[in-house]
Order: structure tokens, then C-alpha cells, then sequence
């Protein structure tokens, strides 16, 4: 029987009608699978179709705080035993993972019913989601626009209403840039709040961050409930925490001191629109009774471009070479879009050297935010520098790095910050441009202060509701 409100309910929303036994698992899951099979052709969200086995899983009439709910997982990092992770990429393609993940393993415990993987740009290097292997994933507001990247895919299914929370992870804002683009909630949480393994301790000096992007505050919260917390083995774990991160939702969160920015680290204006989008919400901040001023940490963005890309360019050397290793195979021509071999072939000339210096720069910067935070709750910025791109804007087949970003140069100017400090922030969709784009405000936190954030990002949603607005693809 056809569950016409599906896309009505968020994540949690879902997951009490099964327990009640309104709906079942397996009703959810032909629910999502068929707005899968009508709006794929034109958004081009999921890669790879897991039918049978989010099926049987929902047959088995999961438990867990989300249990019986569809999901998608994110085709970087997001393995699932038997089906392959292939980070968007000809090279990475058709090698089923040996194993879950620790994530995908505790996602599956929370209940949730998992149907599919989403696109993502090759290996996640751009804050757009196109690949010659996948093609374009498309904004469900407007189909010509980017979804962001690299979480794209998922951010495209839950703004369409096909699933509505998704796997996603950020190593220089893959999941607020996504959440901005698509008009979703997206927290990265503090360095280390989930766990990378069993493969993977640190990657790229703790750059990447796991969590997902949903359609409201409580989900969000409540699926980091599930996933947190870290794992034997791990090299480091994030602060502890006093209290489920559900329960944080509705608190209120007291007067806070907010810094704003409208100014990228060159002290050069953002977009207007992205300029109002803050504007309104300072004012909004101000009317809620919380001390709002223009502020923002002291940092050189030649230091954080050059050691962010260090870490960046090895990292994606290291993925590369160590598939070689495993498969014995090496890249051929074609096997990796231009950018992707450009930036491949920095990263293998990064010494050892060279990376830890980058890693003491960066280190550098985190005690300069941190001590910015000393004096301040929460800084506020766009989370992008302009609303979303138009598809088609970086060329993924330019060899030169410095020439493919040169379009985009200052459309990511915050978020990076984030993964090198290590802090949480979190995208909340606070703006639309005249022509409806969806336009993120981001918020960054203290170092393990998630709890704070997720109060202030409650009262946001409960001044200026979201749930409302739906793009034009919808459920």
C-alpha cells in the first residue's frame, strides 16, 4: 500500500510509525526504492543499487533508534561487505569491500535499512559532484546547478525526499557544502567523534570527519547518538560528552558571544547574496537576545592553502599507490580524470618533510582559532562563498590544479578551516536567492562542542522553519 506522506515524516519521524506499527520496514523501503526509480534519471543521486540486500534487511524487521528507515551510503568510505567502493572513479571500480566498515556497522545497528550508494566526484577532491565514471549528480532546485561535493549524491536524495538522512563525510566541508547546496542540515563533527576504522585510523592529519545530512536538528543529533565514540585501536578520540546529543535538541542555548564574517581569510567580500543570507541571520541572532559581532581569527590563507593541499594531494597519492599495492595494477591513461592524475602526481612529490610541516602549520592554525574561541561561543559565516555553481564550472579534465580551481578559487572559503582546527561546524538552511537557491549559514563550534551547537542550530529551526520549503523534485 502506497505511503503518500512518506517524505512528511523526517528520519525519527519514520522510525516511530514502524515501531508503532503504522507503516513496516519493508513498506519504507518500496516507498524509497520507487522515488529512486523516479527521480534517479534526472538527478542521478545513487550509483549503485542495493535493492535485494536493503530488502532482506527490512524483512528482518530491524531495531534501533532508526529502525526500518531508508538509507543510502556515500560511494567514498562507505563500505558495505560484497559491494564495491569505487569513489567515483574507473580505477577504484568493481573490487567488492572485504568488509563493513565501523560506520556502516553501527549505521546497520541504529536500524536504519540501507539501499543503495551515492554519487561523488572522483575520490572526493571538489566541491561539486560530476565524474566522468558517474557523470553529474543535479540539484533537485534547479537541475542545471551543482549539488556541491563530494557528499552530492546523498545530498540530492534527501532534498528530493528519497531517503531523509544520508550518509556523508567531509574532509574540507563534503558534508556542509552538499547540505548548503541541497538546503539541508550538515554537522561535521568534531575530529575523531566517529571512528574511520577498521581500515583507516588518521587519514590526511585528521582531516576527515564522518557523519551524515538530514532534513532536520534532531536527526542529526540523534544519529550521532548512534555512530560516536571511538573504537579500539583508534590513534586519538574526540573530548567526551555529558549528555546524548538528542537531548540537546530544545535546549535553550543561552546568551551566546557570536563572531560573524562576511569577508573570506583575504578580506575579500562574498557574494551578496550570501552577504544578506548572514546579514538576516545576525539580526535574527540579535532578536533572539544573543551578542552578535563582526569578528574573525587572524589566519594567512597561503598557509592554509599550501599545507591544505600538502595533506590533500598525499593523501590522494597514498589512496591511489595503495590500491597498486594491494591489486598490483597501476594507473593507466584514462584510468583517472585529469585533475585527479594532476593532483596525484603532486602528491607523490610531497616529501616527508614537506607533509610534516604541513601538519605543524595547521597545528599552528588550530591553536589560533582555538584561542579566537576563547573569546567567542560560535563564528558565523556562509558556509560557501556564492550560492551553488552551475554544473560544468571546473573542468575535471585540466591537469594543472591551480588552473582547474582557478573558477572557484572563492567559492570555498570556510569550511577547510574546520577539518584542519578539527572543530564541529554545522550548514543550516537559513537562505534562498531570489531564484531559490538554497544558500547555508555555517557555525563553528569549540572543540567538542557539538552539544552547543545543536542547541543554537534548534532555536534556529524553530525561528525560521525549513521544513516547508522542498525544491522542485520532490518525494
Amino acid at each position: 500500500m502506497a505511503f503518500d506522506e512518506y517524505a512528511k515524516y523526517d528520519a525519527l519521524g519514520l522510525a516511530g510509525l514502524v515501531k508503532k506499527g503504522d507503516v513496516s520496514a519493508s513498506e519504507l523501503a518500496e516507498e524509497a526504492i520507487s522515488r529512486i526509480e523516479k527521480h534517479n534519471p534526472r538527478l542521478n543521486a545513487v550509483v549503485t543499487k542495493m535493492y535485494d540486500q536493503g530488502r532482506a534487511a527490512a524483512a528482518a524487521k530491524p531495531e534501533g533508534v532508526f529502525a526500518g528507515v531508508p538509507f543510502l551510503l556515500k560511494d567514498i568510505l562507505g563500505d558495505y561487505a560484497g559491494v564495491p567502493t569505487q569513489s567515483g572513479s574507473k580505477y577504484f571500480a568493481g573490487i567488492p569491500a572485504a568488509h563493513d566498515s565501523t560506520l556502516t556497522t553501527r549505521f546497520k545497528a541504529a536500524g536504519v535499512v540501507i539501499l543503495g550508494k551515492t554519487n561523488v566526484p572522483e575520490c572526493g577532491l571538489l566541491p561539486t559532484t560530476e565524474s566522468a565514471f558517474y557523470g553529474p549528480a543535479r540539484n533537485p532546485w534547479n537541475t542545471d546547478h551543482s549539488t556541491g561535493g563530494s557528499s552530492g549524491g546523498s545530498g540530492a536524495a534527501v532534498a528530493a525526499g528519497i531517503v531523509p538522512i544520508a550518509h556523508a563525510n567531509d574532509g574540507g566541508g563534503s558534508i556542509r557544502i552538499p547540505a548548503s547546496c541541497c538546503g539541508l542540515v550538515g554537522l561535521k563533527p568534531t575530529r575523531a567523534r566517529n571512528p574511520l576504522g577498521p581500515n583507516l585510523g588518521d587519514i590526511m592529519g585528521g582531516l576527515i570527519s564522518e557523519h551524515i545530512v538530514s532534513r532536520t536538528v534532531r536527526d542529526t543529533a540523534a544519529m550521532l547518538d548512534c555512530t560516536s565514540g571511538p573504537e579500539t585501536g583508534d590513534p586519538y578520540w574526540a573530548p567526551p560528552v555529558e549528555n546524548p546529543f538528542l537531548s540537546e535538541v530544545g535546549k535553550a542555548p543561552g546568551k551566546l558571544r557570536i563572531a560573524y564574517s562576511v569577508t573570506n581569510l583575504a578580506g575579500e567580500k562574498v557574494h551578496p547574496e550570501c552577504e544578506k543570507a548572514v546579514l538576516e541571520t545576525v539580526k535574527l541572532l540579535r532578536d533572539l537576545g544573543h551578542e552578535v559581532e563582526e569578528a574573525a581569527p587572524a589566519l594567512s590563507v597561503e598557509v592554509m592553502a599550501q599545507s591544505f593541499m600538502a595533506l590533500w594531494a598525499s593523501g590522494l597519492a597514498m589512496q591511489i599507490d595503495g590500491l597498486t599495492m594491494l591489486t598490483g595494477k597501476t594507473p593507466a591513461e584514462g584510468d583517472l580524470e585529469g585533475l585527479t592524475r594532476g593532483l596525484y602526481e603532486v602528491g607523490r612529490t610531497i616529501s616527508a618533510v614537506q607533509y610534516q610541516l604541513a601538519i605543524l602549520q595547521l597545528q599552528g592554525m588550530a591553536r589560533q582559532v582555538g584561542h579566537f574561541m576563547e573569546k567567542w561561543d560560535i563564528w558565523l559565516t556562509p558556509t560557501l562563498g556564492a550560492p551553488p555553481l552551475a554544473l560544468g564550472t571546473i573542468d575535471i579534465q585540466e591537469r594543472d590544479p591551480v588552473k582547474a580551481f582557478e573558477p572557484v578559487h572563492d567559492y570555498v572559503p570556510f569550511t577547510a578551516i574546520q577539518n584542519a582546527t578539527g572543530q564541529p561546524a554545522i550548514t543550516l538552511p537559513l537562505h534562498w536567492t531570489a531564484d531559490g537557491l538554497p544558500v547555508g549559514i555555517m557555525f563553528a563550534g569549540p572543540f567538542g562542542g557539538e552539544a552547543l551547537l545543536l542547541r543554537l542550530a534548534s532555536q534556529l529551526e524553530i525561528a525560521r522553519p525549513w521544513a516547508d520549503k522542498h525544491p522542485k523534485i520532490w518525494n
